[in-house]
C-alpha cells in the first residue's frame, strides 16, 4: 500500500497539542473541581445557570494554552499538567492519543 506521508506545519502540530492538553488534561480536572464544589454546596460558580459549564470551558482553554508554555520552563512543578508527547510532530493526532493512553503512570517518591 502506497501511502504518502503528509508533513505537518509547526502551527498545526501546536494546535493539536493545545487541543489535546485542554481536552485530555484540563477538562477532567476542572469538571471534577466543579463537581466537588457542587457537592460542597459552594454556589458561587455552580449556582448560576450555565456558570459551571462556562467555568470548565474557560479553565480548560486557559490550561491548554498556558501549560505548554509553563511546562518546559518549570518541569519540576508542572509535571502533571504538561505532556510533551502531545507536541510530537512525528505522530498523528490519533497516534498521540494512543501513545498517551498506554503510558504507564510514573511512581513518585515523596
Amino acid at each position: 500500500m502506497n501511502a504518502i506521508s503528509q508533513t505537518k506545519t509547526p502551527s498545526h502540530n501546536r494546535l493539536e497539542g493545545f487541543t489535546l492538553t485542554a481536552l485530555l488534561q484540563g477538562l477532567p480536572t476542572y469538571a471534577g473541581a466543579v463537581l466537588i464544589l457542587k457537592l460542597a454546596g459552594a454556589h458561587e460558580i455552580v449556582g448560576e445557570r450555565g456558570g459551571a459549564a462556562i467555568f470548565v470551558l474557560l479553565a480548560s482553554l486557559f490550561h491548554g494554552v498556558l501549560m505548554p508554555w509553563l511546562g518546559p520552563k518549570f518541569p519540576r512543578f508542572i509535571r502533571d499538567g504538561y505532556e510533551p508527547l502531545f507536541f510530537d510532530a512525528s505522530l498523528s493526532f490519533s497516534g498521540k492519543i494512543a501513545q498517551w493512553r498506554v503510558q504507564p503512570t510514573p511512581r513518585r517518591s515523596s
